[in-house]
């Protein structure tokens, strides 16, 4: 049943809850074509593709989430790993019964779209990684302050530190700190944006689902490494680097055996916010190709 939203919203969406071990906020829009699944970043919520969604609900059924912790998700739970969440995320496919999605996820969120793509490949169509990295394969990197890593993970890591130190400061620590040194255009996040991203983060525990996932990220490299070991992905995966950025692009060759790179060249890192038309475009593209050949594929085996 869709609900009332509690903050921001747009004319294309529906909003719900799911309890997938944890009730957790998602946005529906389109009713045709094959399923994409949206997973955003930080500091981010669901509302990071507010300009993605109606363009690519023309061609497909959409569903944007709320990762366990963050947005209008639940911030009570033990622990909000990646492997947590990327479990929430499987049984909301099987919830919603999606079959196979067009996974894409950015940011933080790709260890938990890799895990779900490596664990469950069944249930995945293609796997969008846009500004993403793993650890194990150098993303641990980005918590090093002496080489130019970035000083609030090791706060969001510490468990209890971010509410101490950001509490009643949300929307100054976007403002001054993380949305200028993500994006290349300040004009690009707006002032409804930083409303609503200011909200989710207000919320009681509203770091709680970041603090749990790059808690998870400084510690799980070697899982990682061990399953990219047993088996790389085999789905095609789509690689999106800002700029003349490789660290995705390396990342997902890595990990996986089919990649086709994407950049965009006139964003830092994010992506869905600073340009959504061309990362839009870069999506439906990739998208058509799979449903195209997967469409034949269908027509063959229906008439042989």
């Amino acid at each position: 049943m869709p609900i009332t939203p509690a903050g921001a919203t747009i004319p294309e969406v529906t909003h719900h809850i799911a309890q997938v071990g944890t009730p957790v906020h998602y946005v529906t829009a389109g009713s045709s074509g094959s399923p994409v699944l949206l997973v955003h970043g930080f500091p981010e919520s669901w509302w990071a593709f507010r300009g993605v969604i109606p363009l690519l609900a023309a061609e497909h059924r959409v569903i944007a989430v709320d990762l366990p912790g963050f947005g209008d998700s639940a911030h009570a739970a033990t622990e909000f790993s990646s492997t947590f969440a990327a479990e929430c995320l499987r049984r909301l496919i099987e919830h919603l019964d999606l079959g196979p999605v067009h996974l894409t996820g950015q940011d933080i969120s790709g260890v938990t779209t890799f895990r779900l793509a490596a664990t469950y490949p069944d249930l995945i169509r293609s796997f969008a990684a846009i500004e993403t990295g793993l650890p194990g394969f150098g993303m641990e990197v980005l918590a090093d302050v002496t080489h130019g890593g970035t000083w609030y993970i090791g706060v969001l890591a510490a468990p209890g530190i971010a509410d101490m130190l950001m509490t009643g400061r949300e929307r100054e620590f976007l403002t001054e700190h993380a949305f200028p040194a993500m994006s290349a255009s300040p004009d690009s996040i707006t002032a409804q944006d930083l409303d609503e991203f200011t909200r989710v983060y207000a919320q009681p525990a509203g770091f709680a689902g970041a603090s749990g996932l790059y808690r998870s990220m400084l510690v799980e490299g070697k899982q990682i490494q061990d399953m990219v070991a047993a088996a790389k992905l085999t789905m095609p995966v789509l690689s999106v680097g800002a700029g003349a950025s490789r660290f995705t692009h390396d990342t997902m060759h890595a990990v996986a055996t089919d990649v086709t790179e994407a950049a965009l060249p006139d964003i830092r890192h994010l992506a869905a916010l600073e340009d959504p038309q061309s990362l839009t475009e870069t999506l439906l593209t990739f998208y058509r190709r799979l449903d195209q050949i997967s469409s034949l594929r269908e027509s063959r085996s229906a008439t042989s």
